[in-house]
């Protein structure tokens, strides 16, 4: 029998009470919901609203059920609306007539409400770990290559030659705003929302500071009606984990490109690749598409409940039962990804030569070369015009610019002289950065220094 069954003359529909059912996915709150039940039946008793002995034996028996579900011992019932039923269900059972005062001074509004964030509050703990995790990934790999030159593209063309312990750091500067991102989201998902009723509060004199305490809440939902309608903090996740997709997914792309042949700066272990049913020659990035894919996944969990909740009238409305999926799967994607994420990079060889070679090609000197003839006294202007003829001469004669001799050279500005080669060599180009967080060496070693001085790794 439903608990809210006095109202209804007619059983429900077997359909419509399959269709109502939560406890297929709300299932995974069942830590949450019986410590968040054990606080109430404490201060239920504190506050006198029940007895002592029967709060006692609420707490008692809903540990017992905890001990129970942690061993398995538990199964959900096709009676079982949602997880609150499911745990209020055994305890009546167990305990008779006090099961039945649990739900005393709460509604299963606040209450899914205070599950929601308990649980959101360890997701976000677990992504977390997973960033933390690849950070020091990032971190050690850039240690590893602050002497691998690597072509910068812009447009997809190559521009200007980098250090690939700079390029990993542009990674680790995304990753690291993404732990920022989630320990901001974390702030307002700490609202303890349990004694909000359904939606106007209760006639019961509780404790909600006491409650808060007790179930490690920073801060209290001083409105009950948002206490129970609210699913921002649900958004913001989404929109968290849609960020950092988002990054894995330009690493991944960057990733596909370098272990291509036509790049050739990477490759893929073999135990994060697969072939090709028909094709015997192949070794394809599978598990950075996946993730590249999966992107739009997380994507898709965010516009579905941003379009749940965008016409919602106060206080509690049923299509809020939408926004529990969309976060768990969220969180599962996502913790995976990075989990890939760690372990694609911690595998793959870095081709050195094939960087450097690249570095070589494409005329990614210009931008120094220009720079020389500014340090002679011409304005950037007129050098950026000077270079860029001299490029096309060179494409014309099949030539780098540093292949040029200095007669060539001349043709184009008296300003040249033989120190133009040692302005013009591509470690030279890296080297000669000045501005902070640029990619010189001292730069990437100032940067490196930075996040040993502010992480443990």
């Amino acid at each position: 029998m439903k608990m809210w069954n006095g109202r209804f003359a007619k059983d429900e529909n077997p359909a419509a009470n399959a269709f109502n059912s939560s406890t297929s996915f709300d299932g995974r709150m069942w830590k949450q919901d019986i410590l968040g039940s054990i606080a109430h039946a404490k201060m239920l008793g504190k506050q006198g609203i029940i007895t002592e002995e029967e709060s006692a034996c609420l707490v008692t028996h809903l540990k017992e059920i905890y001990w129970d579900m942690e061993a398995g011992r538990l199964d959900f019932e096709p009676e079982d609306e949602d997880i609150h039923m499911f745990v209020e269900r055994i305890l009546t059972h167990r305990i008779g007539e006090t099961g039945k005062k649990l739900h005393t001074a709460r509604s299963r509004n606040d209450q899914v409400a205070l599950d929601f964030r308990m649980y959101q509050k360890e997701l976000i703990e677990n992504i977390d770990k997973a960033l933390y995790s690849l950070l020091e990934v990032l971190y050690r790999l850039a240690c590893g290559h602050q002497d691998t030159v690597l072509p910068g593209f812009t447009h997809m063309q190559k521009a200007q030659p980098v250090l690939l312990a700079q390029h990993l750091l542009a990674y680790y500067q995304m990753f690291d705003r993404d732990r920022q991102r989630f320990a901001d989201c974390l702030k307002r998902t700490d609202y303890m929302p349990l004694g909000a009723g359904a939606l106007a509060g209760t006639t019961y004199n509780t404790d909600r500071q006491y409650l808060k305490e007790e179930l490690g809440f920073s801060n209290l939902c001083t409105n009950s009606m948002d206490a129970v309608s609210d699913r921002d903090f649900a958004i913001e996740f989404l929109s968290c984990c849609s960020m950092a997709m988002m990054h894995l997914s330009r690493l991944c792309e960057e990733l596909i490109l370098w272990c291509s042949p036509d790049f050739g700066f990477i490759e893929m272990d073999d135990s994060y690749s697969t072939g090709s049913s028909i094709m015997p020659q192949k070794k394809n990035p599978d598990m950075a598409e996946l993730i590249r894919g999966k992107t739009g996944r997380v994507y898709g969990d965010l516009m579905g409940l941003l379009t749940v909740m965008k016409s919602l009238p106060l206080a509690y409305n049923k299509d809020m039962q939408e926004d529990k999926e969309p976060v768990f799967d969220a969180h599962d994607t996502l913790t995976a990804c990075l989990d890939m994420m760690q372990a694609m990079l911690s595998t793959m060889t870095v081709k050195k030569e094939a960087m450097a070679a690249s570095a070589k090609s494409g005329f990614m000197n210009a931008t120094d070369a220009a720079d020389y003839l500014v340090s002679k006294g011409l304005a950037f202007r007129d050098c950026h015009e000077i270079i860029g003829k001299m490029v096309l001469y060179c494409i014309s004669e099949g030539k780098n610019l540093e292949d040029l001799s200095l007669e060539e050279m001349k043709q184009f500005s008296d300003a040249f002289d033989e120190d133009v080669y040692e302005h013009i060599d591509i470690l030279a180009c890296i080297k000669a950065k000045k501005s902070e967080g640029s990619t010189s060496p001292e730069s990437v070693k100032a940067q490196l220094d930075m996040i040993k001085e502010k992480e443990s790794f």
